[in-house]
């Protein structure tokens, strides 16, 4: 059972498994602080360590992680994982803010044809969202 609020949100992460030399991509389906669900073709088993990276945020943000669990869909696996220290975890809460504006971004040039900057964007999306957002100093 999932103990954090997960927010729906579709970026980029790089995943290697113990047994990759290399990172493969996959989207995510959510983040929160205490971890993150993401995409893949390939099945994962509970209690496997992965290396996550964000490399939306710079410098990327880097994590281990252990699979929670993996759960066969249409087409593919969709994988939870769970941040092993709380200092991850915190610094997960702030990579799940910068990931939530660069999708907001993303959706204001879809939906309305604006192209916003990266400061235009936080501006927009923390007067809008900040306040409910787990976490936020607004909410404490």
């Amino acid at each position: 059972m999932t103990r954090y609020d997960r927010q729906p949100v579709e970026i980029l992460i790089e995943v290697k498994a113990r047994d990759q030399t290399t990172h493969d991509t996959h989207n995510t389906v959510n983040l929160s602080t205490g971890g993150l669900a993401f995409r893949s073709e390939r099945k994962l088993a509970p209690g496997d360590m992965v290396e996550i990276r964000v490399p939306l945020v710079s410098p990327p943000f880097e994590v281990k992680a252990r699979v929670a669990w993996c759960k066969m869909r249409e087409i593919n696996y969709e994988i939870g994982v769970e941040f092993i220290s709380h200092d991850d975890a915190f610094m997960a809460h702030m990579v799940e803010q910068v990931c939530l504006i660069e999708q907001y971004k993303q959706d204001i040039l879809r939906t309305e044809g604006r192209l916003l900057s990266p400061e235009d964007a936080a501006t927009e999306w923390i007067s809008k969202y900040a306040a409910r957002f787990p976490g936020s100093a607004e909410t404490q």
